[in-house]
Formats: C-alpha cells, structure tokens, sequence
C-alpha cells in the first residue's frame, strides 16, 4: 500500500472530509530505514494524518484550509527519538534490558525502571547489587520462555516471550486485538457543543486548547508534545514517587511540567480543578486503574461534558476476550511477543531476533493518538457530546503488519540524522532534538515552551479563557 493510500484508509476510519486530504502532500519512497517492514509508511502517515486534522478542525474554527507536507525519511528519524543534552547521547537502555536466550527460545527483559529490573533479577534468584548481566544470560538458560512470561507478568514485570506471527495470531489476546480497529472514538455523554475561541489565518489551529497529558513512556508523551507543536497548552502531569526515562527531556518539550499526586486529597483536587477547564485528557494507565481515583472516562466526562479522553495500553482494552487487557508493556517487548522480532531476523538472515530500527509502535501510536483527539474535538465542535478514544501499541502493531513488507529493506544504510536538528535551551540543558516533521504552509509548528523538568510548574492553567 502506498504513503497517499493509507493516509486515505486513516481519514476514512475517522470518518473526515475527503476533500480536504488534496492539502496533503507526502514525499519519500520505502525503504527509508533498514527493516523489512513498511515503518517509514507508518511514520510518514501518522505524522501527516494528525497534521492534516489539525487543519480541518482549524477550518471548523474559521481559519482556511493551508497545505501540509511530511517527508518520509524525516518522518522515520524524527520516530527514532534521537536527543543529546549539552552534547552528550544518553544511553536510554538499561544494561540488563534486552534479548535473553531461554532453554527453548527467547525472551526480551525491559529494565529501565529499577524496581522492574530488580524484580526480574529476584525472579532469576539474583541480587540486584552484585548481579551482571552475564549472570542473569546464565540463569534464563534454564527457564522455558512463556514459563519466564508468565511468572514475569504474575509479579507485575515486564517480559515479553519471542513469538511467531503465526503464534501471535493463535494467541488469545493476538485474536482479540485482530478484531479491533486501528483505534476507536466512542462518544460516551451528552453535552453541548463547546464553541471553540475563532482563531486568526496565522494561528497555529490548536491554539487555545488545554491538554491534560497523564503519560510517561514515549506514546502519550509523543501525542502531547505534538499537540503542542500545533499550538495547544499542554500539561505534563506526573506524579512525584514515579521515575522516568531520560527521553522526557525531548518529549517535554512545548509543555508545561507539574506534579500531582493523586493519592492525597489535595492531588486529587488539583487533578479536579484542571480537568474542569481542560479540552483533552490524555493518559496512560493500565485499563480501569484511574477510575479507582475518580479520573475514569465516565467519571472525567461527568466532571467536565464535552471532554475529549484519551486512553492509551499495551495490548488493547478489550474486555474479557482479551486475557492480556491489563498487562503491562513496552514498544520492544509488543513488537518481540507479536512477532516482529523474528520477521525481521529472518528477512536480515539473523541468527538472533531482531528489533525493528525504531520504537516505532511508540511513535505511530503517539500520532494516531493526537489524529483521534484532534478529530473527537471536531466531533465536539460540531456534534456536541463528550468522547472516548481508545488506542493500544497492539493495535498499532496489528495496523503495521499490514501495510506489507519492504523488498530488500536492508540494503540500504540508516540516514544521518543531523540535517533534521535543531537545538534550544531547557531545563534539562541545552537540548539538541529532531525536529517536526510536518510542514504547515502558513502556520510552522514550533515549541513556545522549553521542555522542564517535573514538577517545575504549579498544577494550574495560566489566566485566560477555556
């Protein structure tokens, strides 16, 4: 399938205007990136699928349509999230996260967070203060894969299993999320439309708009800092007893930074009073885990009709059809239990797994992610009604797949990033980025705020209007 066909098959799943996809216009061919699968498709479409929503809902709120344009090679490096701080690229994996051969096949370990990574090393009778990695090499060589899966997701860690497509798709949880779609825009109450402030011809089209972001590994982060590039007020809300990864200096960026806990009264309130005059709430919870603190979907559009709620997972919020619905996961570990690892050794002639060139579920599921909110909120404009939009890294995964295979993906050499940098100060320090990709004609996508640390600023939106 080409670039400009599946662009179209994604503005057709959201049910908006064809006319205005002749505003379109994507350059490149695959391949881009060395990989038998079509991910500089799957960046490029993305990327130029919530570009172009951003321009029908700044239509809707009187600007006229403007031309946008992705190219497919900058596209895919910008989805390889590559950032220095003060000249140096950190190093953002773990020394115990990766492929692990286990007595009948493989396993990937994610190990970022230390409280994941010594959760594994325990399981494996290991102590996280004297263990090497060659250790814990050493240990999985008696575990069966999917026993190490299990007992690995029976203690809230994330392991992933290296699978088949073939036994992916004979999987319970890989037949459920084959019956999904892409993602889904459910609308969830009743409210009158809200009337979105007019904008002027040279405004960027999401300006005015308030984005709750509740996320921290790279999806949801994605969304929110693309929505901000297109001129929305973002929020970064974390709480202040959870890490994070060193890629939130890059995905900070355009946002505000506070913390909020949610397990005080007071958390729970400040959470209250800025939904109260948010438009989007993004987040990234396991399915169910916010409605125990009263942030549901049902509950947040009740507390504020005509939001536009976001829900982001691993492996699909499917309900009981779906046995992994809650489970905990990550970009390397959905693409190596779902069969991408493999693929892609076979296609290179791998005698190990192979990861894709990028976390390019992360990435594409961020941009689809913002393409759904960006088009619930024109469903709200118009429509009325408050809307729930759901999206997983399965489903992402599922959606790739079937954009086909890369004839001699890897013959070609990775592309240089460095005609696709630019750089600015932040709190961080000075941050040296990709930059956006999509090309608005009239109205350039930039980042009015530099990305900050956590909790640099108050839980509170600045004066204005809604």
């Amino acid at each position: 399938m080409s670039a400009t066909d599946t662009l179209s098959t994604l503005w057709k799943l959201a049910e908006l205007p064809a006319t205005t996809l002749q505003n379109a216009n994507l350059t490149g061919v695959e391949p881009v990136l060395p990989s038998s699968f079509a991910v500089g498709t799957a960046a490029q479409t993305s990327i130029a699928a919530a570009a172009l929503a951003a321009v029908e809902l700044g239509h809707v709120r009187g600007q006229p349509h403007q031309q946008i344009s992705v190219d497919m090679t900058h596209a895919a490096l910008e989805c390889s999230g590559w950032f220095s701080l003060n000249g140096v690229t950190p190093n953002v994996w773990d020394k115990f996260s990766g492929l692990y051969r286990c007595a009948d096949g493989w396993v990937r370990v994610h190990a970022n967070f230390a409280h994941h990574r010594d959760g594994a090393l325990r399981l494996l009778g290991l102590s996280a203060d004297t263990a090497q990695r060659a250790d814990a090499e050493r240990a999985l060589l008696s575990w069966r894969a999917l026993d190490f899966e299990q007992a690995a997701a029976d203690a809230g860690l994330v392991v992933a299993a290296c699978r088949s497509f073939a036994e992916w798709d004979a999987h319970p949880q890989g037949r459920a999320v084959a019956a999904l779609p892409l993602f889904s825009i459910e609308r969830i109450g009743d409210a009158e439309s809200r009337s979105l402030p007019a904008l002027n011809a040279n405004d960027r089209p999401l300006a005015g708009l308030r984005v709750l972001d509740l996320t921290r590994i790279l999806a949801g982060p994605v969304c929110g800092r693309m929505l901000a590039a297109y001129g929305a007020d973002v929020m970064l809300i974390n709480s202040p007893n959870l890490p994070n990864i060193e890629s939130i200096a890059d995905t900070s960026r355009g946002k505000f930074s506070a913390h909020v806990d949610l397990q005080t009264p007071a958390g729970h309130d400040a959470l209250s009073r800025l939904l109260a005059t948010s438009n989007v709430f993004v987040q990234g919870y396991r399915p169910g885990a916010l409605v125990e603190h009263g942030f549901g979907p049902d509950e947040a559009a009740r507390l504020r009709p005509g939001i536009v709620y976001i829900s982001l997972c691993a492996y699909g919020d499917t309900g009981p059809c779906g046995p992994w619905q809650a489970r905990r996961g990550f970009d390397s570990l959905v693409q190596t239990a779902t069969g991408f690892n493999l693929a892609e050794a076979e296609a290179a002639n791998s005698a190990e797994p192979k990861a894709l060139p990028m976390q390019i579920l992360d990435y594409a599921t961020g941009h689809l992610m913002a393409f759904a909110a960006i088009t619930a909120l024109r469903r709200q404009a118009l429509e009325g009604g408050s809307w729930h939009v759901k999206v997983s890294l399965a489903q992402t995964e599922h959606w790739l797949r079937s954009l086909g295979r890369v004839a001699n993906g890897f013959s070609i050499e990775r592309p240089k990033v460095t005609p696709y940098i630019e750089t600015a100060t932040s709190g961080f320090g000075e941050l040296a980025a990709m930059a956006h990709s999509a090309k608005f004609s009239r109205t350039p996508t930039r980042w009015v705020r530099p990305s900050m640390p956590p909790g640099t600023h108050r839980p509170e939106w600045p004066a204005g209007p809604a």
